[in-house]
């Protein structure tokens, strides 16, 4: 997703006194006042200095890792040290990335805390979200990610994080250069490691416990935690997981990622047997260079960067043929929005006055899975006698390049045991926007972090809302104390199962369906899934 600019009022600092301490030590009860104060942790490295925000303690900005510009491709080293109390007000630095929360900055291993309370023995549940925007773009910096309200209305303690991203993060050089580059696939992964690591290693401080970490996240965020879930270095590291619109099916493989690799080396004019001038060169050439077209895109599309199974960080597909075992008692929601590709594909006006002649050809680029268009549109008149073209057009391309990897992991899931929960949010405001997007792709993201009243949040505001901002909420919440996304403010919610494929719907009030859009999910099921970008 597109992260929104940083709040500008956010930018305050008090400076540290003599009283500090006992400021660091605020009870698990909130204050009454909004006054920020400032609070000191003291993390690995040094202490750090945030400050106190309608009652929780915030600390943005803290660095997990070191400047990764002089270890481009290579795992990060841990952050240096530093004397007295470092500023952790402010957000640290998106990774570098082209688009709105560009360029950044290769010195981005930062991360952002919120929690009641300090160094109380509480052992509160830790949430860690993990940003979208592929594996290319975003920040852990979103005023909608700010994690306030779920600290207030759960008393638990929320973590966002920034990692490498794109060519940075994902480039697959291991095949093109000596054995400094033999991790360069994964380091985007890596950092994440590293960020759970730290996580780990300061929960206490925080008023967290190390053994109940839930990470959860939206679009490329899940397909992360998709990922994390296969690889052998996160065992341990997190107790449940939470994906919304974001699954990893399969991963890119070594044949794969290495063309794409020499398509950006070639961009940069770098010839074989010259990968050390990639760690001299700007920043900005990095970037610019990804522009170069993905040779595996019907449409016009940059280069795709993801994680690759390089049978050492990732030794297999995240979800294929089957679920990782090494996750199988790992507790898993896995959601969807009813309209995913509304969010992106909402935004061409054609897209909405489509005649039946012009549809086929415009499913062929858009639904990815590659189903002869005419079967779909034949199918889906059959399902939905009333949908017009264009609505055929938004579902289908949903349920095959949004919906199917949700089902896909969904299936393997249910065939481990008991313990996956499947959503689909229905529910979108009833406003004119809300009409042309519906359920669109990220909506659920100020619901589940109850932000519906934050600057950017397409919900609004208005009392359905804020009703299905707190099923959301408290879904999320009950499965990061219990493993269970069961609460008293909806119907019991069954684990999804073959036999019934159970789907909680979230709408104005929320019900548990059966198999819903079950004749979409037949339909693309007779062409085979693969992951957009990883052939």
């Amino acid at each position: 997703m597109t992260d929104f600019p940083t709040d500008p009022g956010r930018r305050h600092w008090l400076r540290v006194g003599a009283g500090i301490a006992a400021l660091s030590a605020l009870p698990g009860a909130f204050a009454a006042d909004t006054s920020p104060r400032t609070t000191v942790a003291r993390v690995r490295s040094g202490r750090i200095g945030g400050s106190v925000e309608h009652g929780v303690h915030v600390f943005r900005g803290v660095p997990y890792g070191a400047d990764t510009a002089t270890r481009r491709w290579q795992p990060a080293l841990q952050e240096a040290a530093w004397r007295g109390v470092r500023d952790a007000v402010d957000y640290g630095p998106s990774a570098p990335q082209r688009g709105s929360d560009g360029p950044g900055s290769e010195d981005c291993l930062r991360l952002n805390v919120w929690t009641p309370a300090l160094r109380d023995g509480a052992k509160r549940p830790v949430l860690v979200y993990i940003h979208g925007g592929a594996f290319n773009t975003g920040s852990g910096s979103d005023p909608l990610y700010d994690g306030g309200a779920l600290c207030r209305s759960g008393d638990v303690v929320v973590v966002t994080v920034n990692h490498r991203l794109n060519a940075f993060g994902y480039l697959h050089l291991r095949d093109l250069g000596d054995a400094s580059f033999a991790h360069a696939g994964n380091v985007g992964q890596l950092d994440l490691v590293q960020a759970l690591e730290w996580v780990r290693a300061h929960a206490a401080e925080f008023g967290g416990d190390a053994g109940n970490v839930t990470v959860f996240g939206q679009s490329g965020g899940g397909a992360k935690i998709a990922t994390l879930m296969a690889m052998p270095a996160t065992r341990g590291l997190f107790h449940r997981a939470w994906t919304m619109s974001g699954q990893q099916v399969t991963a890119a493989g070594p044949r794969a990622a290495t063309q794409r690799a020499q398509i950006f080396l070639d961009a940069l004019g770098i010839a074989p047997g010259d990968l050390e001038r990639l760690r001299t060169l700007p920043m900005q050439a990095l970037l610019d260079a990804q522009r170069a077209r993905d040779p595996s895109r019907v449409e016009d599309s940059a280069l795709y960067f993801g994680p690759v199974v390089d049978t050492m960080h990732l030794p297999r597909h995240p979800f294929w043929p089957d679920a990782p075992p090494q996750s199988s008692g790992i507790p898993m929601v896995i959601g969807n929005t009813r309209d995913e590709t509304r969010a992106f594909l909402g935004n061409d006006p054609d897209n909405f006055t489509l005649s039946w002649d012009a549809l086929p050809a415009k499913l062929r680029t858009q639904q990815f899975v590659d189903l002869d268009p005419a079967v779909v549109v034949t199918e889906y008149r059959r399902l939905y006698p009333e949908y017009t073209p264009s609505e055929v057009f938004f579902a289908a391309t949903t349920a095959g390049r949004s919906w199917r990897g949700a089902v896909e992991e969904l299936e393997v899931r249910a065939a481990q045991g008991r313990n996956t929960w499947a959503y689909q949010l229905d529910w979108y405001p009833r406003t004119n926007e809300g009409a042309r997007l519906r359920a669109f792709h990220t909506l659920d993201i100020p619901l589940v972090f109850d932000n519906t009243g934050v600057a950017g949040a397409k919900t609004g505001n208005a009392d359905d809302a804020r009703a299905v901002a707190a099923n959301m909420r408290d879904a999320l919440l009950a499965f990061a104390r219990s493993g269970d996304p069961n609460h008293a403010g909806m119907p019991a919610w069954a684990p999804y199962s073959m036999a019934s494929r159970e789907t909680m719907v979230f709408d104005t009030a929320p019900r548990l369906e059966h198999d819903p859009r079950g004749g979409e999910r037949r339909l693309y099921q007779q062409a085979p899934f693969v992951q957009r970008g990883t052939q």
